[in-house]
């Protein structure tokens, strides 16, 4: 009479189990989703910090009073990083001006030197 009970009881038990083990499998569904979410992030992040770099050194190569020629644009993470070196104090400031005005509302780092005697 016992036994009349215990194999619905287990059988019951089953068919929980493979319910249990099909709502799991779903998960790695919503991580893949996750995983291209991110990884779309981060390929619109890459296109945003190009433009932005393309803008800076289109703006510092078209001023007609600032020389680009020794001077590199990067963009880290949003903040854009100018590096090289200028020829006077004057040069330096103007960089960071018009890198400012180009970056707009991204903050802008100079790792730029003063070269002393340039023209």
């Amino acid at each position: 009479m016992a036994f009349a009970y215990v194999v619905p009881l287990v059988c019951g038990l089953g068919a929980f189990a493979s319910r249990v083990d099909a709502q799991n499998a779903a998960a790695p569904a919503n991580s893949r989703s996750a995983s291209i979410a991110a990884s779309t992030t981060q390929v619109a992040d890459w296109v945003a910090d190009e433009e932005l770099k393309k803008r800076v050194k289109s703006a510092l190569h078209a001023d007609p009073y600032f020389s680009d020629e020794h001077v590199s644009v990067s963009v880290e993470k949003g903040v854009v990083v100018l590096r090289g070196f200028v020829f006077n104090d004057r040069d330096l400031q103007d960089a960071l001006r018009i890198a400012r005005k180009a970056a707009g509302d991204k903050p802008v780092r100079g790792s730029l030197s003063s070269e002393r005697g340039g023209p």
